[in-house]
């Protein structure tokens, strides 16, 4: 009777021995399998990154669709140091039209410059301006305050650039300018534009006589 209660013991502990190595295997096979769908998942986090940039470049593509659809849209602009692609040749004097309108307050005009070629060209930098009048010439000096973006004009797109001066407040006549010479950056040729500028005489005004960078007008 000993005998057989021992072989009966010895039976349930191997059957429980049994039970715990299925357990064992089984948390195994789950923990194998986990890290099984941890590593397939990895591949699909990277996978996202080519889609990202997909987005970018259809947000680009529709902004430039938006510009070609308006002729007489404003310039293509990048800021300093970020070229608008693709720039083109540099615009020419003979390839622009030049006109002038108010500013955003008294003492400003807007200087406008339209492509009137058949390509696309850019411009960077400060344009040359010389106010003209019967009393002499007087050259403008260059904003510091702005920042030269990079223009690209497509036939038919136009830009701006600012001309500051300070208005002849004193109630006499002071000094009349009735033209302009205007040079693009980077150009040697001029074009001369009517426009008539009063300033107060006096040493000081002609260094208040400012341009800024063309595309950063307002």
């Amino acid at each position: 009777m000993r005998l057989r209660k021992t072989s009966v013991a010895v039976a349930v502990v191997v059957a429980a021995l049994s039970v715990t190595a299925c357990e064992g295997d089984g948390s195994s096979d789950d923990a194998g399998a986990a890290a099984s769908a941890s590593t397939s998942a990895e591949p699909s986090a990277g996978s996202g990154s080519p889609s990202g940039d997909g987005a970018t470049d259809s947000t680009e593509g529709s902004g430039d669709g938006d510009g070609q659809a308006s002729a007489s849209a404003t310039a293509s602009v990048s800021p300093s140091g970020s070229p608008a692609a693709p720039p083109g040749d540099g615009c020419r004097t003979a390839d622009l039209s030049f006109s002038s309108s108010g500013g955003m307050a008294e003492g400003e005009f807007l200087i406008n410059l339209r492509n009137e070629g058949s390509a696309s060209c850019s411009m960077h930098g400060f344009p040359g301006l010389d106010l003209k009048g019967k009393d002499g010439t007087v050259s403008a000096a260059r904003n510091s305050g702005r920042s030269a973006p990079t223009v690209t004009l497509a036939p038919g797109e136009a830009t701006n650039f600012s001309l500051y001066f300070p208005p002849n407040s004193s109630g006499g006549s002071g000094v009349t300018f009735t033209s302009a010479l205007v040079t693009p950056p980077n150009e040697t040729h001029s074009h001369k534009l009517s426009l008539s500028v009063n300033v107060a005489a006096g040493a000081g005004s002609a260094s208040r006589i400012t341009v800024t960078p063309v595309g950063s007008g307002k």
